[in-house]
């Protein structure tokens, strides 16, 4: 049987991932010697650098010595990675970082995890914030810079441990939780799911290992999470638009901002009303998820609205950036056709003159399985560039390219262009942005990149 404190040296292959960053700070403040590598440089393994974490950029045989405890290693690192070879060559201990952060969760006896194919940062972040508000000291790991928290992890003295649980590679299967969020369930990472009904069986699974005394909150307007509470022990609470569902929103309005306002039912019984500091319909639906989590676990709506406010929104989910060209500048993680559509619908309820939306497809699956689909999410921007396709874990043996989304724009009667270089997509926005208009960075890939130089 595992034991963490077994293992006193631990190394990390991948260290400046979201979620393998946030574990090597929390083992370094349980006083583990951490160290480990990752392919390039980046703003998470120069943090790790500052707090005494060594952290070598390329991963090589050399990296991998004898006195090394542990190696915890990324599903996307290869069996032929040198460093991975070498563990197991000189006989230490490997284990993959789903597998591991699950043998976390077991140290905490009220392990909550939030699930879902779109939406898991965002409702994790207003999660963690309202049991902080509640003053509950709770230990979090979320998928992204939160920075209400000054990072993407928190460790706390409470037996209450808050988790994004990714469904990729069924990581979630590896996790011991008392209760869980479903925010939805979508056709997605069908690079190892094949299909959807093999994501919905996965994530059948995962709720079915909740205990009695624990709650599943899932949404009631999604079709494809229906079966889940069929397959649990634990209490179901169902949230969405409709006073059909335990926890609902009503008369839903919106500022000059975009950001809602509206009436929080108990099915037809009204609680009190919600404002959000964030965009659209879809993050009404998140913040209902949270709430119906909270009221769980009995704190009060007060409570609840004071940390849902101070959520503005987590890195990389709509976040403004600045000006470019007197434009307001933002950046989206969003790359699934649902996510895209749902940021295309935000903006909408916003101000501005014409919209400019720079669009990083991400991995070549996704394009292969969602060209067409992420054509038609993308059609309502007014101006659309697509570069490059973020390769992530994958090679093209797909014969995809850009030019697959650009056709079927055109086939929907829309314009839209390729550009390659940054460069060429900064001077092509400077001929053609002017005051008021929105500007969106989208992806979840190098991306991001372009939004810093847009405003630096």
């Amino acid at each position: 049987m595992f034991n963490l404190k077994d293992y006193k040296k631990i190394y990390m292959i991948g260290i400046g991932g979201v979620s393998m960053s946030g574990l090597a700070h929390i083992l370094k403040s349980w006083s583990f010697i951490v160290s480990g590598s990752d392919r390039e440089e980046s703003i998470a393994t120069k943090e790790l650098i500052e707090c005494g974490i060594h952290v070598n950029i390329g991963q090589v045989y050399e990296n991998i010595t004898k006195d090394i405890d542990l190696v915890v290693y990324t599903a996307a690192v290869k069996s032929d990675n040198p460093e991975l070879v070498h563990a197991k060559e000189l006989n230490i201990k490997t284990m993959e970082r789903g597998v591991f952060l699950g043998e976390l969760t077991k140290l905490f006896s009220n392990t909550i995890g939030i699930a879902g194919t779109h939406g898991k940062t965002t409702t994790t972040s207003m999660v963690s914030l309202c049991f902080l508000e509640a003053k509950i000291d709770a230990s979090i790991q979320v998928g992204s810079y939160l920075k209400n928290i000054n990072g993407n992890y928190r460790v706390g003295k409470s037996d209450t441990f808050i988790i994004e649980a990714c469904e990729y590679c069924d990581s979630f299967l590896n996790f011991k939780q008392k209760s869980a969020i479903v925010t939805n369930i979508d056709n997605d990472h069908l690079d190892y799911f094949k299909n959807l009904d093999n994501i919905k069986k996965s994530f059948n699974k995962y709720v079915s290992m909740l205990p009695i005394n624990g709650v599943l909150v899932i949404n009631g307007e999604d079709e494809n999470s229906k079966e889940l509470e069929n397959n649990t022990n634990a209490k179901v609470l169902k949230f969405g638009l409709k006073n059909i569902f335990d926890y609902n929103a009503q008369n839903i309005v919106y500022d000059t901002d975009g950001y809602p306002t509206y009436d929080l039912y108990n099915k037809d019984k009204f609680i009190d009303k919600i404002k959000l500091n964030v965009l659209g319909s879809h993050n009404i639906l998140n913040s209902l998820a949270c709430i119906s989590l909270c009221l769980f676990y009995k704190i009060d709506i007060d409570t609840i609205k004071k940390g849902l406010l101070k959520f503005t929104g987590a890195s990389r989910r709509f976040e403004y950036k600045g000006l470019f060209n007197g434009a307001k500048v933002y950046d989206d993680y969003g790359h699934h056709p649902t996510e895209v559509e749902e940021v295309s619908k935000s903006i909408k309820n916003k101000k501005f003159n014409k919209s400019f939306v720079i669009f990083e497809p991400h991995t070549y699956s996704r394009v292969y399985n969602h060209a067409k689909s992420f054509a038609e999410s993308l059609v309502n921007f007014d101006n659309i560039i697509i570069t490059d396709i973020y390769a992530a874990r994958e090679k093209n043996t797909y014969n995809v390219s850009p030019n697959d989304i650009i056709k079927y724009l055109k086939d929907l009667g829309k314009d839209s262009i390729y550009i390659s270089d940054y460069n060429d997509i900064i001077k092509y926005l400077k001929e053609n942005v002017s005051d008021n208009d929105l500007i969106l960075t989208l992806g979840a890939g190098y991306i991001t990149k372009l939004s810093d130089l847009l405003v630096k």
